[in-house]
């Protein structure tokens, strides 16, 4: 029996708008988990986020696709992401 393994990529994605304080981080953590997504995602100091998220190519597109949206509270401006190569994040978790 042949077992494919999905190759893993990691994704850095930035987002910007009214996103801290609006409970961003809290989904993310949510969306990540329930999507098989390993990671972190912090508050910066310039009123943004930054996230970190390991998955499939197909878990990430549809992870930023929901970065877009956001939790419903808030506004998101913009959203980029970009691949690097997988880190190994055993869980997804807010980092202070």
């Amino acid at each position: 029996m042949l077992i494919v393994m999905e190759k893993k990529l990691l994704y850095k994605i930035h987002v910007t708008g009214r996103v801290q304080g609006v409970g961003f981080r809290w989904s993310a953590v949510r969306e990540a988990r329930i999507r098989g997504i390993t990671g972190l995602v912090k508050n910066l100091s310039d009123g943004s986020v930054y996230i970190e998220a390991e998955g499939s190519v197909e878990q990430l597109n549809a992870f930023v696709e929901w970065c877009r949206k956001g939790p419903g509270m808030g506004f998101v401006e913009s959203v980029t992401a970009d691949p690097f190569p997988p880190a190994n994040y055993t869980d997804f978790r807010i980092d202070y």
